[in-house]
């Protein structure tokens, strides 16, 4: 028996301390850890700003909804934005809730990622912004997408939720675009419980996320700002003060508390992910009927992705069994081919040529956790499970 999990707890005593500190000091709702975390969140990975929320989705929920209160080159409903094929259904449902129209385009077969050259041919005048999900870990080619939309009128926008820690010419993915997204659910690189954030330079779309993450009050905004230009000094008034369209996706003070321990450890943990995955790449990189996830940049490597080969006479079913029966937890890779899900019908969208990657990932993948520990025991065993 291997017994892999797909996820395990990196929390140790810290973690628990912390915890019991919050609980100790009465104050659980979000307070002085959250924004702890959010600053040392934003030095971390070399952003101005970060804006932690509940979770990952509602990190998305929020980059999304920004973009239609900003003053100037404001989104609108039935703007074009170009969109993996593959990814988590939470990267897409806050663009169909906000009326945007998905471009789907389809991923590159090796990386998992955007396909490039077809990403480039779906740019059209009509195009608004490009959502470039780093899959698994994995970094997009951003050199790519930047010689694309530079001197033209395209937000780049990132869903880095898998991908915390993976660079791209020495810079942090979740970085590269106007706003990157991030996840600190349980099976993620770190874990506040539940808990998400999303980072920027743009110091008015910061305001705008504050605003937006509690209620649309003014609250939590600066006395000078980008959206009421300044509060009045009524502190009374303020309190209740609503500007924006807004949500109550807070975190509580305890998540930033858990944060802030989990921060000190992230290096840590993206070494020993990386030691995992070199060494999952030397055991699988020539395997008879296997093809695994080719890395682009510095991945983080959420999970290992398992893909059949093309011709190759084996049944993924077979597989699934295999490792289920000897203890491997296993998942199809995110959503898979998002355009098969029934939930689709509500999407206003278009599909940019073939998507033949896509469809053949969610009939042919599935991926296998990785951890913060030594697992290469575990992987050897899965290769003579799968030899």
């Amino acid at each position: 028996m291997v017994n892999l999990p797909l996820a395990s707890s990196s929390w140790d005593g810290d973690e628990l301390k912390a915890i019991q500190e919050v609980i100790s000091s009465g104050n659980f709702t979000m307070g002085s850890k959250v924004s702890e975390y959010e600053a040392q969140f934003a030095e971390y990975f070399g952003a101005k700003y970060a804006v932690m929320t509940s979770s990952g989705s509602a990190a998305n929920l929020l980059m999304v909804a920004s973009l239609f209160m900003t003053r100037q080159n404001k989104f609108k409903r039935g703007d074009e934005i170009i969109v993996p094929t593959v990814s988590w259904s939470t990267t897409y449902s806050p663009l169909q809730q906000y009326g945007l129209k998905l471009v789907f385009v389809d991923i590159d077969p090796f990386t998992l990622n955007f396909d490039i050259q077809k990403l480039s041919k779906a740019i059209s005048k009509k195009t608004k912004a490009i959502f470039a999900v780093n899959l698994l870990g994995n970094p997009n080619d951003f050199i790519s997408i930047k010689k694309m939309t530079e001197n033209r009128d395209i937000t780049v926008l990132e869903d880095n939720c898998a991908s915390m820690g993976a660079q791209f010419e020495g810079k942090y993915t979740g970085t590269f675009g106007l706003m990157g997204t991030f996840s600190t659910f349980f099976s993620h690189h770190i874990s506040t419980m539940e808990g998400g954030c999303v980072v920027t330079n743009n110091e008015e779309i910061y305001h705008i996320l504050l605003a937006l993450r509690a209620h649309g009050w003014t609250r939590d905004v600066p006395k000078e700002n980008h959206i009421t230009d300044t509060k009045t000094n009524n502190s009374f008034e303020e309190s209740f003060k609503f500007v924006l369209p807004g949500y109550n996706v807070r975190p509580l003070n305890m998540s930033g508390a858990i944060g802030l321990e989990q921060l000190k450890k992230l290096s840590k943990i993206i070494t020993v992910r990386r030691e995992n995955a070199k060494f999952f790449q030397n055991l699988f990189e020539d395997h008879p009927y296997i093809q695994i996830q080719r890395e682009l940049g510095t991945s983080s490597w959420y999970g290992f992705a398992i893909i059949i080969k093309e011709h190759a006479d084996v049944d993924r079913q077979d597989i699934v069994n295999k490792l289920s029966k000897n203890g491997v937890e296993v998942r199809p890779i995110m959503a898979g081919n998002f355009l098969r899900h029934e939930v689709i019908k509500y999407f206003d969208h278009r599909i940019e040529g073939k998507t033949e990657a896509a469809e053949y990932l969610d009939k042919k993948g599935l991926y296998i956790g990785n951890h913060h520990f030594d697992i290469r025991k575990q992987l050897v065993e899965i290769s003579k499970i799968l030899k």
